[in-house]
């Protein structure tokens, strides 16, 4: 009886911990530049806008199947107002005024999620990889000349048991901050803005 039990109990653990696996993941990431940047304007207002250019709110899956149901996703309507809350941070740190609405003969910034990638890694000899790709465009307008960047930051993690909710979260937040300070370090933005 004590065995049946034991046997049923084992059964329903292994059967909680697969779908476990199998559960979709919608991640919360909250990205940072935690870089300085260059001072380049003067108060000047300038034009923020950020935008998901990615074709899905789907980054991969959590068992690097391509039709698995345990699907990594961050949606763009709780991605966008981070990256622009971000973008208008770094704007006004380099010595302009941001605004989210188009100024008329004003400078203008977009700042562009354009891929963000959760796939399995080629190297599964001892232990499974994940790797991560972000690819943010910002591109800076001011007087008919325009600037624009690809910034691109790259991950791959090893593990020995799949990630959490947490853990992906806190993986994609890291992918999207490196992002964001090489896009923020890079001079020409704020030398086209200032111009």
């Amino acid at each position: 009886m004590l065995r049946r039990m034991y046997l049923t109990a084992s059964a329903l653990a292994a059967a909680l911990l697969l779908s476990a696996c199998a559960a979709p993941q919608s991640l919360l990431p909250e990205p940072k530049r935690s870089i300085p940047v260059a001072t380049a304007g003067q108060g000047q207002q300038v034009s923020v806008i950020a935008v998901d250019g990615r074709s899905s709110d789907v980054l991969g899956t959590r068992s690097g199947v391509a039709n698995s149901t345990a699907e990594i996703r961050v949606n763009a309507h709780e991605i966008v107002p981070q990256l622009q809350a971000e973008a208008e941070r770094a704007v006004h740190d380099m010595g302009f005024t941001p605004t989210a609405a188009p100024v008329e003969g004003a400078p203008s910034l977009t700042l562009t999620l354009k891929e963000l990638n959760y796939l399995r890694g080629a190297s599964q000899v001892v232990l499974p990889e994940a790797q991560l790709k972000g690819v943010i465009e910002v591109q800076a307008q001011n007087g008919g000349e325009t600037y624009t960047g690809k910034y691109t930051s790259l991950r791959n993690q090893s593990y020995a048991v799949a990630p959490n909710k947490a853990a992906n979260t806190s993986m994609v937040t890291e992918l999207l901050s490196d992002a964001l300070n090489r896009a923020f370090s890079d001079p020409a933005l704020g030398q086209m803005l200032g111009k």
